[in-house]
């Protein structure tokens, strides 16, 4: 296993890689060339450029999150082909250059939503919030204006450039079904995944944030049924999961070790993170620590080891601690305290099997 960081790029995060390289057991940085635009290639000169400052800092570099999927190849748009074309010509770049991995989403218009970046918890911390009903009576630009308001880090997912026409989007979506949201994925992967089998490059699709349908969008990755019928669109080892303990955690139906044990050599990366769920349907982001929460991550980190899991796992989104500021949910100090709870699970584990 190793444990991964994301990092948004040098200027573009508060956390500096030599902030990082102190975490006791972190090998891997978890990476993307964020100035990048859904649907442009990202061109040979510039990952090696991020690879290689990465890695001067004593890191691996194997794992991107995200290579986004343009709009139109999630509608089934004719223009899609121009877009599978140029994300074709990405995977081959990433796995010139070593990348062994890339996480992607096929979720409509919004890639995760939250009503609160910083809702305060009784000690003084603050975390990512879910609020059910105001989400319920809000519109889409009210989120969004939320989503906006530090508008020195960009959130992914939420670039302000792709939501000025949110509208339009959202409208397009209206004759998608989720059936035409699994067809059009499928025409997606039939078209890349041989790509990344020549390159060795695994293609890891990230459940819907939240695990259910938002604005009346279709979602199509929010279960372990959704996550088994992706797996056979194309039923090929390159075709993966990006497995997410607080995405599928949103929802308590979702049994994650279960899914840990049913997708094993699948799931190509894993985000581990707590969520305190509450009765009517709210939830925020706790501390790692299962007891904080409503997700079994000690269940969660023993069924990885017990299916010898070899891939990278990140602490995926932290609270804000210690009076520190930046990006929501990827300050330094909570997603560290993270590792080490996870580190801790995983040692303890070792020791009983020996």
């Amino acid at each position: 296993m190793d444990i991964g960081f994301r990092w948004y790029g040098e200027g573009n995060d508060n956390v500096k890689l030599e902030n990082i390289r102190q975490i006791p057991g972190t090998t891997q940085i978890v990476w993307a060339l964020h100035h990048k635009a859904a649907g442009e290639v990202w061109e040979k000169e510039e990952i090696q450029r991020e690879m290689q400052l990465i890695e001067s800092h004593g890191f691996k570099a194997e794992v991107v999150e995200s290579v986004n999927v343009h709009e139109d190849i999630k509608l089934g748009l004719p223009s899609r082909e121009e877009y599978i074309a140029n994300y074709i010509e990405t995977i081959k770049n990433l796995g010139g250059a070593g990348v062994k991995v890339i996480c992607y989403n096929f979720m409509p218009v919004f890639d995760w939503i939250r009503t609160d970046l910083a809702k305060e918890m009784p000690d003084g911390s603050t975390a990512l919030f879910y609020e059910k009903d105001l989400l319920n009576d809000a519109s889409p630009q009210d989120i969004i204006e939320r989503v906006l308001q530090n508008p020195e880090f960009t959130m992914p997912g939420w670039e302000p450039e792709r939501l000025s026409k949110i509208e339009d989007t959202i409208q397009q979506y209206e004759s998608v079904s989720e059936d035409d949201l699994f067809s059009n994925l499928q025409y997606f992967l039939e078209r890349v995944i041989p790509v990344c089998k020549e390159h060795d490059v695994r293609l890891a699709i990230h459940p819907d944030d939240p695990p259910w349908s938002v604005f009346n969008l279709p979602r199509i990755v929010s279960n372990q049924e959704q996550l088994q019928r992706i797996l056979s669109l194309v039923d090929e080892e390159h075709n993966g999961l990006t497995l997410c303990s607080g995405a599928l955690g949103a929802n308590k139906e979702n049994d994650v070790p279960a899914m840990i044990h049913a997708f094993q050599n699948r799931i190509h990366f894993a985000h581990v993170r707590n969520v305190y769920r509450y009765d009517n349907g709210d939830f925020i982001e706790s501390s790692h620590r299962e007891e904080d929460g409503s997700v079994p991550i000690t269940d969660i980190m023993n069924a990885y080891y017990d299916i010898g899991y070899k891939g990278c796992i990140r602490p995926d989104h932290g609270r804000h601690i210690w009076d520190e500021e930046g990006r929501p949910g990827y300050g330094l100090y909570d997603r560290a305290l993270g590792i080490m709870y996870m580190l801790g699970i995983w040692d303890q584990k070792r020791k009983e099997q020996k």
